[in-house]
């Protein structure tokens, strides 16, 4: 089968386009058909060996993706050939077969389209539960959210919209800024990046965005020099969610956190949704209900095929995208 290849330790140009051997579903196993991919910062982290879980090589990268089922293995009750699913995970998704757990493959309803299925585990489903049980998020509340033209973060400024609260969002550009007015910011603010960074203009930037009163909800997919001045700027009771690091890893001082009686949570959703399968599916269908009401939809922003994906990686690792990019798999 054709994939989308890491062979050795390192950036998107060490992948290449290739043939794998085509996986067999094995006992409690799904094989999936797929259609789409989507590319997330984990699947950077994933090729440098930087992440929590290692893949043996050569393996096909990717976190997420949607298709049909093609093969169900022994003892599979959830799932039957032709299903329409999308699936996560930690790898495998950027090639033509990928074989999952049938507790880590989610039915997707028939006006789904596969595109926008395989934009939302790692978004929409983290998004969801990182704001509602882990955040707590309640209607009226400020939530502010960095980096919010990419994938968590729109779904972040939608999800909060969604559940009626007021949404700051902060990007690195007005093209990005556009991009989440569009997705219901009610506000935006552009921070600035590499040298012009300074921590305490930055937390009075922030400070003027949210309100005297702060941010009741913070979502944190940047880490690096930017949760600090954050942090300054949350309320009394807040609560900030640390969920990536696509700028650098971090430290806080807790003095911050104790002046403020806030909290500093952690959000990993897809362990999460493997622990607690049961209880993830409510979650998983009450984003669903949000697509079909029309109160949320992944921006597509750039759709390249699988051959190109070194490519789009690249780009993604260089910050140069804004909503979801997404592979097509023949």
């Amino acid at each position: 089968m054709k994939a989308l290849i890491s062979d050795q330790i390192g950036p998107p140009s060490t992948l290449r386009y290739g043939d794998l051997p085509e996986p067999l579903a094995g006992p409690g196993q799904v094989r999936m058909a797929v259609k789409a991919a989507g590319l997330n910062y984990p699947d950077l982290l994933m090729i440098e060996d930087k992440y929590q879980v290692r893949a043996t090589r050569p393996f096909a990268p990717g976190f997420e993706g949607a298709g049909v089922v093609d093969q169900v293995g022994e003892g599979v009750t959830r799932f039957k050939i032709g299903d329409r699913v999308l699936t996560h995970g930690y790898w495998g998704t950027m090639a033509q077969k990928h074989v999952a757990h049938e507790g880590d493959m989610v039915a997707i309803p028939d006006d789904l389209p596969f595109e926008d299925a395989a934009a939302m585990p790692l978004t929409y489903f983290t998004a969801h539960y990182a704001l509602t049980r882990r955040g707590g998020l309640q209607r009226g509340e400020t939530l502010l959210v960095l980096g919010a033209a990419g994938g968590v973060g729109l779904a972040s400024v939608q999800i909060g919209k969604a559940l009626g609260a007021r949404v700051v969002a902060a990007v690195s550009s007005q093209e990005k800024a556009a991009h989440a007015r569009a997705n219901g910011a009610d506000e935006t603010l552009i921070y600035p990046t590499g040298d012009a960074l300074d921590s305490r203009s930055l937390a009075a930037v922030f400070k003027a965005a949210v309100g005297e009163r702060g941010a009741d909800v913070i979502v944190d997919v940047l880490g690096g020099a930017y949760s600090e001045p954050a942090l300054r700027c949350i309320a009394w009771y807040g609560r900030h969610l640390v969920i990536g690091f696509a700028a650098g890893l971090t430290t806080l001082p807790l003095n911050l956190v104790l002046l403020k009686s806030c909290q500093v949570i952690g959000v990993v959703w897809g362990q999460w949704a493997r622990r607690f399968t049961d209880e993830s599916w409510p979650d998983k269908e009450a984003v669903f209900a949000l697509y079909r009401q029309g109160l949320i939809k992944p921006e597509i922003t750039e759709r390249h095929p699988l051959a190109d994906g070194a490519m789009a990686l690249t780009r993604l690792s260089e910050r140069k995208t804004a909503g979801k990019v997404i592979l097509l798999v023949e």
